[in-house]
């Protein structure tokens, strides 16, 4: 798939993206084992779940400092956004935690923003340029 052109809306939403993995991922990883008790997770989920974002932020991060993206590339920071989503719902529907009222609330505060950046990046993307030759890709980076 040819690189696409990145409208300023879609770098926005991916650093957007990115503050918000690197804000949650150096909150949860460390501060763990102060979260588990008011959120009634595990503090080992909380701490997986801080880790796995701290390399999602480095990369969106570097995403959103491209001109030029592989449209793939864009649709699979989408894509992972809406497992994240669906993963955090499931959180509390299926019973797999007991959290707290604050527990609750933090799942669905955190979905909901993510699903807030999701849209921007679905419609930074729709505003992103058509797929450009390699030469003009080549010079974008």
């Amino acid at each position: 798939m040819s690189p696409i052109q990145s409208s300023p809306l879609l770098r926005t939403a991916l650093a957007l993206d990115a503050a918000a993995c690197a804000g949650i991922g150096l909150t949860l990883a460390p501060g763990a084992g102060l979260l588990a008790a008011p959120l009634g997770l595990p503090a080992e989920f909380l701490r997986g779940a801080g880790l796995v974002l701290l390399p999602c932020a480095a990369l969106i991060g570097w995403f959103a400092s491209r001109a030029a993206l592989p449209r793939l590339a864009v649709y699979a920071v989408i894509g992972v956004n809406l497992l994240w989503i669906a993963d955090s719902i499931a959180i509390l529907l299926m019973g797999w935690f007991a959290p707290t009222g604050l527990g609750i609330a933090f799942v669905l505060a955190q979905a909901a923003a993510v699903a807030i950046v999701t849209e921007l990046e679905v419609i930074g993307s729709k505003h992103s340029g058509a797929a450009l030759p390699s030469s003009d890709a080549a010079a974008l980076r």
